[in-house]
């Protein structure tokens, strides 16, 4: 199989980050251990395909702090309604599958998307179709086509803070359309 060339600037996040993950694995971050960790990432990505990482080449700290504040906030909020539901309602909720197509394309995008979703109680990611950018999620106590409405926007609304932060100027554009429409 023949793949085009990734340059390093571009393959770089993946080799530090495997680097950062055979250190954690080997609980040691010995100098000498992290170059072996950094000549075997950089026979790993030479030898095995592995799709690049298309980095914006932005980042937003001024968009990432408020987005960190609101992700705890939420997942404070969904363990309260959680514990609500389980003690109160019990086997009588009710749940849905639901579809939500993303504004991004980018797999790193997606991705974070869905980690996010995933990591705040009561919502779990379950199926990508990576051609059409849609998440299906499986979501807690909905019963309604306004609470599907209102997971959707959430979803979208996350999807929304991770373009401020680390998104193209394409998908910026975007949300500032969408915005004034």
């Amino acid at each position: 199989m023949s793949r085009r060339r990734i340059s390093l600037r571009q393959e770089l996040p993946l080799l530090v980050w495997l680097v950062i993950v055979w250190g954690a694995l080997w609980q040691d971050f010995s100098p000498g251990n992290l170059l072996f960790g950094a000549l075997l990432s950089v026979a790993v990505a030479r030898l095995f395909y592995l799709p690049p990482v298309e980095l914006s080449g932005r980042f937003n700290i001024l968009y990432a702090i408020p987005f960190a504040l609101m992700f705890l906030a939420k997942v404070v909020m969904a363990s309260m309604q959680l514990l609500y539901l389980a003690v109160r309602r019990g086997p009588r909720v009710k749940n849905a599958v639901v579809a939500v197509t993303l504004r991004s394309h980018q797999d790193l995008l997606v991705t974070a998307t869905g980690h996010v979703i995933s990591l705040i109680p009561g919502s779990l990611v379950v199926e990508v179709d990576r051609s059409t950018s849609t998440l299906y999620l499986h979501a807690l106590n909905i019963s309604s086509p306004q609470e599907v409405a209102n997971l959707k926007n959430e979803v979208l609304s996350i999807e929304a803070g991770l373009i401020r932060i680390m998104g193209t100027r394409d998908e910026l554009e975007i949300l500032r359309t969408e915005a004034a429409a």
